[in-house]
């Protein structure tokens, strides 16, 4: 279970997700397997690679390995996730989002902190990256974390920037 006293990863929704899948909640699942650290495309398509992902993830928490995703896969992928190590955007949820709501409420927005990346998030991220002036997309990127967090540092520059693909659909090669 979360090692976080005040997010319950429980209480977010939790779709059931099985191989050969497609769509939003398949997306999000790959989405939080790159953040564990596995490599895969974030396509939205439950194929054989996200399987052998969810297997290993299952395995390594002590989860029923059937590659089927219910409540306990979900709580454990959302709850173990370290903040900033994926991008988040609207209908997201996990413990980052937990703590990208904190970041908001200290930097003085008006936003619930219940890990759900709600149209109040979504609207009070883009807020933010309007003053800052980063890309107003509403998308939480690695630049838009480290500034959320006062970084004084700000992430390497990239060869593929999300922000230069969505602006621009160059595949910058």
């Amino acid at each position: 279970m979360s090692d976080h006293p005040h997010f319950d990863a429980t209480q977010l929704a939790h779709p059931l997700v099985k191989p050969w899948d497609r769509g939003a909640a398949v997306a999000e699942l790959q989405g939080l397997l790159r953040a564990h650290g596995y490599s895969l495309r974030v396509d939205g398509e439950y194929g054989w690679l996200t399987e052998v992902a969810v297997n290993q993830f299952q395995s390594q928490h002590k989860i029923r390995v059937d590659g089927v995703i219910r409540v306990d896969t979900w709580v454990a992928l959302r709850s173990e996730i370290k903040a900033g190590s994926r991008p988040v955007k609207r209908g997201d949820s996990g413990y980052d989002v937990y703590e990208l709501q904190g970041l908001l409420q200290v930097n003085g927005y008006d936003v619930p902190r219940n890990g759900f990346f709600c149209d109040q998030t979504h609207e009070r991220v883009v807020q933010f990256q309007k003053y800052c002036h980063l890309l107003a997309d509403g998308v939480v990127d690695s630049i838009s974390w480290a500034v959320l967090e006062g970084s004084k540092r700000l992430p390497e520059y990239q060869k593929n920037r999300s922000w230069f693909l969505r602006t621009t659909g160059s595949t910058g090669s």
